[in-house]
């Protein structure tokens, strides 16, 4: 895609802003030397895509683990004994 010719510093813009930045298809002045990316700025939706399959797969598992510890508490809780044990103290004054 070819983008339209500027130069940095624009008029009226930052004067530190002396970099061409951006990606192929989106190009804009900034102050960082390091900021140009040789690929279009479509290929970040696909790491935004990744991203958030990444963060509902971890997301998935941390609720499931979460109800299984509710549930294993739950079973502890409800199946232990009622009675309490009889020590064979008497607790009572003769």
């Amino acid at each position: 895609v070819l983008v339209s010719g500027f130069s940095c510093p624009r008029t009226g813009g930052d004067a530190r802003a002396v970099y061409c930045c951006g990606f192929q298809d989106v190009k804009y002045c900034c102050d960082d030397p390091h900021s140009f990316f040789p690929y279009e700025h479509s290929y970040m939706w696909w790491l935004s895509v990744g991203a958030l399959v990444g963060l509902s797969i971890a997301a998935v598992v941390l609720f499931s683990f979460i109800i299984t510890v509710c549930v294993l508490c739950y079973l502890f809780i409800s199946t232990k004994p009622r009675s309490k044990l009889d020590t064979g103290l008497s607790l009572q004054m003769a």
